[in-house]
């Protein structure tokens, strides 16, 4: 019996000094669970639809909004549609610099994605539009876009399909002129609103640590540890503010963009605007390149590098660079089905 009691005695000193060394062991890492709940601090995770009190969502509204974002009736030509600069199929852009429009002249710059569009606090690159149904109409009637003349011109080419007259009355029931410009961008609004791209690290967010691997979870830290959150945070990783590029430097000089862009200046004349651009989403950012207002920069990689040394004055290593990137690309999402 004495010698059972001593076996178990140092058995249980022996398990109990082990347990301490891989406690302290431990101590020195960085928990993942730590990592989690600070992540769940600066992000979220993605509604399942983008509401808008000003316009409801309704089954027959997202029909028609989706409808109208394939047709390229509404272009002068009847060439271009809204996917067309905004391909669904390539995660809501054309992965070009600058997309052409109607007459083959290319845009100022470069289409964002419509994914997730509708959670960003302001549209377009300047801001100038404040959601997603004032800005489906401007590219409509934008000339070196859709190119049509005006709104008159585009109700009455939609007046003249019967489809869409009786789809109008479904989607706005109860209204004098169902069948209107303002409508029109309502419709394909909702539609928009229902593009919501949810992702792996939304998992990881909602309490699965498995989601992301030891490479993606060592890049989030470092994205975090580096000042990425700044402003690139929240449910969309950004779309939340506007920052000037180049805090550290002209951007330019980083980019080698062509032309120089005034940014949000163009917008409101104000000197303090000046270069100043509304924080993109890094939502499906592996997706949605060529970078920047500009789409001057292909590679992610090399974009990540831009924005540490432009924005934090930070030369970040190979590995960090590396990390980072994997953990960007646990934000691909998967494009809503659209049969």
């Amino acid at each position: 019996m004495n010698k059972l009691f001593i076996f178990v005695f140092v058995l249980a000193l022996l398990t109990s000094c082990g347990g301490d060394k891989k406690a302290e062991d431990h101590a020195r890492t960085k928990s993942p669970t730590v990592l989690q709940q600070k992540a769940q601090s600066l992000f979220a995770t993605l509604p399942r639809v983008a509401e808008n009190p000003a316009n409801p969502l309704s089954e027959q509204k997202i029909a028609l909004g989706k409808k109208l974002y394939f047709d390229v009736r509404l272009s002068k030509d009847n060439t271009q549609s809204c996917n067309t600069c905004h391909n669904l199929s390539t995660f809501g852009v054309d992965n070009q610099s600058f997309s052409k429009g109607n007459d083959g002249k290319p845009g100022g710059r470069n289409s964002p994605t419509t994914l997730n569009a509708a959670l960003h606090f302001a549209q377009f690159w300047d801001g100038r539009e404040p959601d997603v149904e004032a800005q489906a109409g401007g590219p409509v009637l934008n000339p070196v876009e859709m190119a049509m003349p005006d709104e008159k011109a585009v109700e009455k080419r939609l007046a003249g399909i019967d489809e869409y007259v009786k789809m109008f009355a479904e989607a706005f029931p109860g209204e004098k002129k169902p069948l209107s410009f303002s409508n029109m961008a309502k419709a394909i609004g909702a539609f928009e609103r229902t593009l919501i791209t949810p992702s792996r690290f939304d998992d990881y967010l909602a309490g699965d640590d498995s989601a992301l691997n030891d490479t993606e979870k060592a890049g989030l830290e470092t994205y975090i540890n580096s000042g990425c959150t700044t402003c690139h945070a929240g449910n969309l990783l950004g779309g939340t503010m506007y920052q000037k590029f180049g805090l550290f430097g002209n951007y330019w000089e980083y980019t080698k963009s062509k032309k120089i862009d005034n940014g949000r200046f163009d917008v409101t004349g104000n000197e303090a605007d000046k270069y100043f651009f509304k924080v993109p989403s890094l939502r499906n950012i592996e997706k949605t390149y060529p970078y920047f207002h500009d789409g001057s920069v292909g590679d992610l990689r090399e974009a990540v590098d831009i924005m540490a040394k432009s924005q934090l004055n930070k030369t970040l290593s190979d590995k960090e660079l590396d990390d980072i990137v994997a953990f960007l690309k646990s934000l691909t999402g998967k494009v809503p089905e659209l049969n």
